[in-house]
């Protein structure tokens, strides 16, 4: 037996073609579909596109939510990239160590931030 799908779905959107994919097929089958993008606030992703997380990402990203028909919002999170994810990296970095960000940034906004925040829209 196929489990329910959820009546919503709140979708991490880079911009890039795997969450542009996954949100037209969810768009697709119905239901609330709502795409959502990080803004991190790295420094030079304002003006220029191929980097992680920046704002001209999540353009991207509203510009094929607005295409299917879906809401989309950016949300930011630049606070808790700094505290969550780069102060980590920097002291493990001094201390000698070759720390992942992505792993962090993963755990702790991903899976963390963006879960709970999709708990509390009902998704």
């Amino acid at each position: 037996m196929k489990p329910a799908r959820p009546k919503k779905v709140l979708l991490a959107m880079s911009g890039g073609v795997d969450s542009s994919v996954a949100a037209a097929l969810l768009a697709q089958q119905g239901g609330d579909v709502v795409g959502i993008t990080m803004d991190l606030g790295l420094p030079g992703t304002e003006a220029r596109s191929g980097r992680c997380c920046g704002l001209p990402d999540a353009e991207d990203a509203r510009a094929v939510a607005r295409r299917l028909g879906i809401r989309h919002y950016t949300a930011n999170y630049r606070d808790a990239f700094q505290s969550r994810v780069i102060a980590p990296f920097v002291g493990e970095y001094a201390a000698g160590r070759t720390p992942i960000p992505c792993i962090a940034c993963n755990r702790e906004l991903k899976f963390d931030l963006l879960l709970k925040r999709a708990r509390k829209l009902g998704a």
